[in-house]
């Protein structure tokens, strides 16, 4: 059986040529530099990069709390660029929930677990049964209905974050964004906050975003992009099949083209070929392939070195 991507469903997220200028001082921080994304409807995937490379402002401008400077961005038929105020405020409120490394800002300290849940229930005019109800239907789905009556400091760092992701859920949004929700967790913790979103995003249809630094949560999620320098540059796929290989799962690797035809090859394979400034770029065999420009001004290398190579293009591996 061929192996398929796990998820196919329609785009929910569409970001086309995001671009985000921020201005420090007298200074022009750019921090997304024409970022295209696109994020299927129920999707749970993770955006990863070193800091810097841009992927919290992509999670500020995906849950509103920032808008870009230019490019477009569509999350859920709204446009998070042309949306004036009161739609974006709706938004917010309704349409997606958050979930922060740092359990100060997802936690009120002087409530309950339970409280703290039904808190965002009160902006949005729950009736009181509805929001008790609801409450402990959440505090159930993480785990925690044992839990529900102490309070912050009575709970694990694991505890804390899993009463956060119940309050991501309160107000019954269609897209979780999760900024390095298991930073202050050991890997076993790490382990059941990932399942769990997992099973939320399946049994209610969500679309999971989550940003981290952690370049092994591949295993954890559908697909895995990578933000270098204020763009997509390599995307990770999981895959269903592999059978007689006795894995459930598989993943590929690929590089990111944009509508301009512009890519980032890993920096590894560039400093390999000894890559740096010019190249040159042609089609041999049915594959594109790049040199480094100052091959053209010595021998022809040998047709298996790697400076011959096809790094990517119909037929390579």
């Amino acid at each position: 059986m061929s192996e398929q991507p796990i998820n196919g469903g329609e785009p929910y997220i569409v970001c086309d040529n995001l671009v985000k200028i921020f201005k420090v001082a007298d200074l022009e921080v750019v921090a997304l530099q024409g970022l295209d994304l696109t994020v299927r409807k129920g999707e749970l995937m993770a955006i990863i990069g070193n800091s810097g490379s841009g992927k919290s402002t992509l999670l500020n401008i995906l849950g509103g709390l920032d808008r870009p400077s230019a490019g477009g961005c569509l999350v859920g038929g709204i446009d998070l660029v042309k949306a004036p105020e009161s739609e974006l405020v709706y938004y917010k409120r309704y349409k997606v929930g958050f979930v922060w490394q740092q359990s100060g800002r997802n936690l009120i300290p002087y409530l309950t677990a339970f409280e703290n849940v039904q808190a965002p229930m009160l902006f949005a005019n729950v009736s009181a049964r509805n929001r008790k109800e609801y409450a402990m239907e959440l505090l159930e789905a993480v785990g925690l209905q044992d839990r529900m009556h102490h309070h912050l400091g009575e709970l694990s760092g694991g505890q804390q974050q899993r009463v956060a992701i119940a309050i991501s859920l309160a107000n019954q949004p269609e897209l979780i964004l999760a900024d390095e929700p298991t930073g202050e967790v050991d890997n076993e913790t790490a382990s059941h906050i990932y399942e769990i979103l997992r099973t939320l995003s399946e049994q209610r249809d969500l679309t999971v975003v989550i940003v981290s630094h952690d370049r092994n949560i591949a295993r954890r999620v559908d697909r895995v992009v990578a933000i270098r320098d204020g763009r997509t540059s390599t995307e990770t796929v999981r895959r269903v099949g592999g059978e007689e290989d006795g894995d459930e799962h598989s993943h590929e690797e690929f590089v990111i083209v944009d509508p301009a035809g512009r890519l980032q090859i890993p920096r590894e394979y560039l400093q390999q070929l000894g890559i740096e400034g010019r190249a040159v770029v042609d089609v041999e065999d049915g594959r594109v392939t790049v040199r480094s420009a100052a091959d053209d001004n010595e021998e022809e290398a040998p047709e298996d070195t790697p400076a011959r190579r096809g790094l990517f293009g119909r037929g390579s591996g």
